[in-house]
């Protein structure tokens, strides 16, 4: 995984090592790392962000070739990196389940169509029926022709039931179904589906406002696959802008050789990456781990 974004992060330090730099070339040096970062799917943003950081590094420094200033190099980017994503915090999603004490731990997954939501929704109720709670799911997606039907297939599979009405009903209406049956069933967990909004679609924006004030969940994810590059730091801004989401699951990481969605979403809204997606089982949802991530970026690319 990451393949490209390892090589980006490799090859700059490996040119600061093998070369003499005079100041015009350690700019056009730091103008291919950038480049080289937005090819591996890293916004712009935030590849001009960690280019500065490399670059306000080796202020009052000689830029020689030296393993030291390589080294320098190579300190700089992975503080900047760990920087972020301790910024962007972290959420214990199977303690705060514990925490609740008798009362559901709601969870709204929010994305676009093709994301492979209702996937990761039953990959979610797998992993917690595994850590021992008790989950229920509620077919918040009725405007996608077979969108319900698709969710009870999955919920099935892993031994869940989802509370559901009629295609055209209100959505938030489903969740509120959802979360009185949790209550009444004494259900740990209620995993609440919604419909893959089209990021430019104001209308449908704000009723997934709507969504968030009536259900008011303990935990709203952000699915976005780390295929589709830049788009998906483009869906985060706009997802975090009408419902304040808290934390992000990366679908499809196991494919991604460019890396660079998981380092732009986290660097751009400030929200931590919780989970990816690794494999087309149940069982394969896993939690991310920035101090690998990172170190792994560091490493020689296969």
């Amino acid at each position: 995984m990451f393949d490209r974004l390892k090589q980006a992060f490799a090859s700059i330090s490996s040119a600061v090592r093998e070369r003499k730099l005079s100041e015009g070339e350690l700019d056009n040096l730091l103008f291919e790392f950038q480049i080289s970062l937005i090819e591996s799917d890293v916004a712009q943003e935030v590849a001009e962000k960690l280019t500065n950081d490399v670059k306000s590094g080796l202020v009052g420094t000689k830029v020689e070739r030296s393993d030291a200033t390589s080294e320098l190099v190579r300190r700089r980017l992975k503080l900047s990196l760990e920087n972020a994503f301790v910024g962007a915090g972290a959420i214990d999603v199977l303690g705060n389940v514990k925490k609740k004490d008798g009362e559901p731990y709601v969870v709204l997954f929010l994305g676009i169509n093709g994301t492979g939501k209702t996937t990761t929704i039953a990959k979610f109720a797998q992993m917690l029926k595994k850590n021992g709670a008790s989950v229920v799911c509620a077919a918040g997606d009725t405007h996608r022709p077979g969108a319900i039907e698709q969710l009870i297939e999955h919920a099935d599979r892993v031994g869940v039931k989802v509370v559901s009405q009629r295609y055209g009903a209100d959505p938030a209406a489903v969740g509120r179904d959802g979360l009185l049956y949790a209550k009444a069933h004494h259900i740990d967990v209620l995993l609440v589906d919604t419909a893959g909004r089209m990021q430019t679609n104001q209308n449908l924006m704000e009723e997934m406002s709507k969504i968030v004030r009536v259900v008011n969940p303990d935990l709203k994810l952000f699915v976005a696959d780390s295929l589709i590059g830049n788009d998906a730091v483009s869906q985060a801004k706009l997802f975090d802008k009408y419902t304040g989401f808290d934390g992000v699951v990366l679908t499809k990481a196991d494919a991604d050789v460019k890396g660079g969605a998981a380092l732009s979403i986290v660097c751009s809204t400030g929200k931590p990456v919780l989970y990816l997606g690794v494999g087309q089982t149940y069982d394969d949802l896993v939690p991310f781990d920035y101090h690998k991530f990172v170190d792994s970026l560091f490493q020689q690319p296969n």
